[in-house]
C-alpha cells in the first residue's frame, strides 16, 4: 500500500484513488455531488501548472498556423502542401479549414459527446472500464490506477476501430448516430491528410498510405467538467502524442496549449476548424523532419469537450525504416 505523508497526517493516495475509481462516476460526479475542493491526487505540483497564460506581448505573438484546404485537390495544392510543410516542421500543430466535413456533422459530434458525459451517472456507469479489450469504454485517466502523478481533470468514453470496423449497435444509444457519422468523415479526412503529408515530404501521394501507418484506430472524446480549483490542476498534462496523427475537434471553450519556443501558445478555437498535431512516430520516420510536440489542456470553470481522432500507435511502422 502506498502511503503519503503530509501536513502532519498520513494520506492514503491508493485508497483514495481506488474508492474514487469504484464510484464509476469520474470527475464529473465529484462536481455533481457539490464538491468545493478536489481531491489531493488531482493536484499538479507547481512546476507543471505555471504560465498558464499564453504569451503575447508587444514584440512576440505566437499563433498557430491555419491552412485553408479549399481547392486542394486543384490549383492551390502546391501552396497548401507549402503550408502543411512550415507547419509540420517548425510547430507540429496546425489547424484546418474548408476541409470538407460539414459544420452540423463536427456541431452534431460535440454535443452528443456532451449529452453522453451529462447523463445520470447510473446511466453512464454501465460503460465504465478499464479493459482495453472492450471497444467502446468510459473512464477517467486511462492509467489512473498505476499512475504515481496526479491525475487529469477529465472524463473520457473511447471508441476503438480499424476504418469503421465497428458495430454502431455497441455504441451507447445517446450518441449512436452522430458518433457512426463522424467516423465515417474522419476516415475519408484522413485519407486526404495522408496524402497532402506525402506529397509535402516530397514522395508520392499514397506513401504514408501504403507503409500502414496512416489508418484510423479510435476516438477518445473528452469531457473536462466544470473545476472548483482549476489554478490546482490540469485537463491533460504536458505530453505528445504516441501515435502517427490525431485530427482533434474542439468545442468553444479555452484550455489546448502548444508548447512553441519554450512558451505555452493556445490553440484557439475556430469556427468549422479542426486542430491537426503531428505524432511521436511521424517525426521518426521522417527522421525528425516533422516535429511531434508537447501540448497540454488547462482545467476551468466551465465544461469543456473535445474529440480527437487517433492513428496507429507505431506498432505498424516497426518493419518499416526511416526515410532514407
Amino acid at each position: 500500500m502506498e502511503i503519503f505523508c503530509g501536513e502532519g497526517s498520513s494520506y492514503d493516495r491508493a485508497k483514495e484513488v481506488k474508492d474514487f475509481d469504484e464510484t464509476k462516476a469520474g470527475v464529473k460526479g465529484l462536481v455533481d455531488s457539490g464538491a468545493v475542493k478536489i481531491p489531493k491526487f488531482f493536484i499538479h505540483p507547481l512546476e507543471n501548472l505555471q504560465n498558464s497564460n499564453a504569451i503575447c506581448t508587444s514584440t512576440v505573438c505566437f499563433q498557430v498556423p491555419v491552412i485553408d484546404l479549399q481547392g486542394f485537390e486543384g490549383g492551390r495544392r502546391t501552396e497548401i502542401l507549402a503550408g502543411i510543410l512550415a507547419a509540420s516542421e517548425t510547430w507540429g500543430f496546425f489547424q484546418v479549414v474548408n476541409h470538407g466535413v460539414p459544420l452540423c456533422i463536427m456541431d452534431g459530434m460535440l454535443q452528443a459527446v456532451r449529452r453522453f458525459h451529462e447523463q445520470p451517472k447510473d446511466v453512464k456507469m454501465e460503460w465504465y472500464s478499464r479493459d482495453y479489450k472492450q471497444p467502446v469504454r468510459y473512464f477517467c485517466n486511462g492509467d489512473l490506477l498505476v499512475s504515481k502523478g496526479a491525475a487529469n481533470w477529465r472524463d473520457s468514453i473511447a471508441f476503438d476501430f480499424h476504418d469503421g470496423q465497428l458495430d454502431p449497435q455497441n455504441f451507447p444509444p445517446v450518441c449512436r448516430e452522430a458518433v457512426s457519422e463522424y467516423i465515417k468523415h474522419m476516415i475519408k479526412l484522413r485519407k486526404s491528410l495522408s496524402e497532402l503529408l506525402s506529397q509535402a515530404l516530397g514522395l508520392h501521394s499514397d506513401y504514408l498510405a501504403s507503409i500502414g501507418c496512416m489508418e484510423t484506430e479510435s476516438l477518445v472524446c473528452h469531457y473536462y467538467p466544470a473545476c472548483p480549483e482549476p489554478d490546482l490542476t490540469l485537463g491533460a498534462t504536458k505530453h505528445s502524442d504516441p501515435s502517427f496523427l490525431t485530427i482533434l475537434l474542439q468545442d468553444s471553450i479555452r484550455g489546448l496549449q502548444v508548447l512553441h519556443q519554450s512558451n505555452w501558445v493556445d490553440v484557439p478555437s475556430l469556427p468549422g476548424a479542426f486542430v491537426i498535431n503531428i505524432g511521436d512516430f511521424i517525426q521518426l520516420i521522417t527522421n525528425d523532419k516533422f516535429r511531434s510536440v508537447e501540448h497540454r489542456v488547462l482545467a476551468g470553470p466551465v465544461p469543456r469537450v473535445s474529440v480527437a481522432a487517433k492513428g496507429l500507435d507505431g506498432n505498424s511502422s516497426l518493419p518499416h525504416f526511416k526515410l532514407q
